[in-house]
């Protein structure tokens, strides 16, 4: 029979959850920043506090308005109060990941019973794409946050006979949720959540259900928190407007103005690889999610069908895809699968988890031939290295599996979902933390700590023909890029002494500095030496050559 609440008792969570905090934050300092996101979003909060300027975000010193600037502010204040790390350059996503996994549980206690909160909670934990993205720096954890928040307060504001207090407590924290959302990444934290209201509405018929919004309270609050960082700005930057809200917004999904196209189903690899190790079970709660519990009551079910699948396919059909923009669906499949694993026998979670005996093996038998993997950029050494993490990562798998095979062939489904969860989040967090064997090819910081006696105050640094993104944060200042624009197009738009368009420009200035510093990729280095321009080389890789003017 399916485990019931009183199954799992009060020192068992605190015991599990004090494992779960441990093994998510573990590894938040030990890997170095990786190109180009972790090291942009580690750069605009280093900048903030640099300059003291909290409101127009910079990126190499250049205005940048891609993104809002929650995330920004918090980890500006990390570095504020901790220091500039590894870990509070990434501390935000992981917070947030961590506080997700919490969220969600509380709701499936609330909505489902207390068992579905819990294999609902260890679901997302262990979803392997929920984990990576979890502890990168990027922009994707923290509004997959707040969306989630919004729609966990949405689900509990409408449960079934919920007290009009606790119905106008939770829509007030959907609404501050939402405009977070907003503040995070922009109007989607807005408009996904809106349109699946608007279709739930449409299908199910429930109009009663917008009279219970608190519309009037909730819109002021949500303008009070999300409109005056935008106000302020756009007075500070009158060109903010345009670019943000019609370039970053509506070019961006209609067109491939940013060169992310992809195939409408690009998602589906990604969803099949990133609900690991729960990809059976998510079919077969999406498959029962439909259907109703015979009431005329909201449908929490159904909304969270509907949630999925509706970003899903909006995802799908835009002409920008990267591989996070779906995560805000997890929260929502968790909270499915969670609600479903209660209704399994021990028998038929064993059928469900029994492909992943295959896939732990071959993962194990494959591992090894990742250390033949390798280009003149990334070494195929580096790639030996990263060898042995990932067969810990299927090792982990496996022993995780054969622990949930066993324990559900014998009617044990609470220890089974467990142990899958464990084995899941740990094997994720080793398929992250063995990236740092590739950390030489794929970030500054290696570089850095050759040149560190060359990096004097006063002494131009040069990125000629390039953006390490990840050079700045290390080296603690900007640098003077050079016939190059790709993101940054705007902000020299704006400010255009800020770079040097031209090559021969650069060549004449360099002749004319007394000390000078330089990037460049190899090819560039070649070109140069060619032109005999003066040249000594104090730090080089398989992607970049620093030199300096003797």
């Amino acid at each position: 029979m399916p485990a019931n609440s009183s199954s799992i008792r009060r020192s068992t969570l605190l015991l599990l959850l004090a494992v779960l905090f441990t093994v998510w934050f573990s590894n938040l300092e030990y890997r170095k920043l990786v190109r180009p996101d972790e090291g942009r979003y580690a750069e605009i909060p280093r900048e903030m506090v640099a300059s003291g300027d909290w409101t127009t975000p910079r990126l190499n010193g250049v205005k940048y308005f891609e993104k809002p600037a929650l995330q920004y502010w918090a980890t500006a204040a990390a570095y504020s109060v901790f220091g500039e790390h590894h870990w509070t350059a990434r501390l935000w996503p992981a917070l947030t990941g961590f506080l997700g996994i919490l969220m969600v549980g509380f709701t499936g206690a609330r909505l489902f019973g207390n068992t579905a909160g819990l294999y609902a909670a260890t679901v997302l934990a262990s979803s392997l794409l929920y984990v990576l993205i979890g502890h990168l720096n990027t922009l994707d954890m923290g509004v997959s946050f707040f969306m989630g928040l919004g729609l966990c307060g949405f689900l509990l504001a409408h449960r079934p006979n919920v007290p009009a207090r606790e119905n106008r407590l939770w829509m007030l924290v959907t609404w501050a949720s939402l405009a977070f959302s907003v503040l995070s990444k922009g109007l989607i934290g807005l408009v996904l959540p809106g349109a699946v209201l608007v279709l739930y509405t449409l299908i199910q018929r429930d109009w009663r259900l917008w009279t219970r919004l608190h519309l009037v309270t909730g819109l002021l609050l949500f303008f009070a928190l999300s409109v005056p960082w935008f106000v302020a700005v756009s007075l500070a930057n009158p060109e903010f407007f345009h670019f943000f809200f019609i370039h970053e917004h509506f070019e961006r999904f209609l067109t491939k103005v940013h060169g992310r196209y992809q195939p409408w189903y690009y998602f589906v690899p990604i969803l099949l690889m990133g609900m690991l190790p729960w990809v059976v079970p998510m079919f077969d709660a999406l498959v029962r999610a439909w259907k109703s519990d015979g009431t005329r009551s909201f449908q929490p079910k159904r909304f969270l069908l509907l949630w999925s699948l509706f970003i899903y396919f909006f995802f799908s059909i835009s002409d920008s895809k990267l591989p996070s923009y779906i995560l805000p669906i997890f929260p929502a499949l968790a909270l499915l699968i969670g609600e479903r694993l209660t209704k399994l026998s021990g028998r038929a979670l064993f059928w469900q988890i029994s492909p992943l005996l295959i896939l732990a093996i071959a993962a194990l038998w494959l591992a090894p031939d990742v250390g033949h993997m390798g280009d003149e950029e990334v070494p195929p050494e580096l790639y030996q290295h990263y060898v042995p993490w990932l067969m810990g990562a299927g090792g982990m798998l496996l022993a995780g599996t054969l622990a949930a095979l066993f324990w559900s062939r014998r009617g044990r489904v609470a220890p089974a979902v467990l142990a899958l969860g464990l084995s899941g989040v740990v094997a994720s967090q080793l398929v992250l933390t063995g990236h740092e064997s590739l950390s030489p090819a794929s970030s500054a910081y290696h570089l850095v700590q050759r040149i560190k006696p060359y990096l004097k105050p006063g002494i131009p640094f040069y990125s000629v023909g390039m953006y390490e993104q990840t050079l700045p944060f290390y080296i603690k200042r900007t640098v003077t890029v050079v016939a190059w624009q790709d993101e940054l197009e705007f902000g020299f738009q704006q400010e255009p002494d800020k770079w040097i368009p031209e090559m021969t420009a650069f060549k004449q200035r360099w002749r004319a500095d007394p000390q000078a510093l330089a990037i460049m990729s190899p090819a560039t280095y070649q070109q140069m030496e060619a032109e005999k321009l003066p040249m000594e080389i104090i730090a080089r890789d398989t992607r970049r050559v620093v030199v300096r003017k003797p």
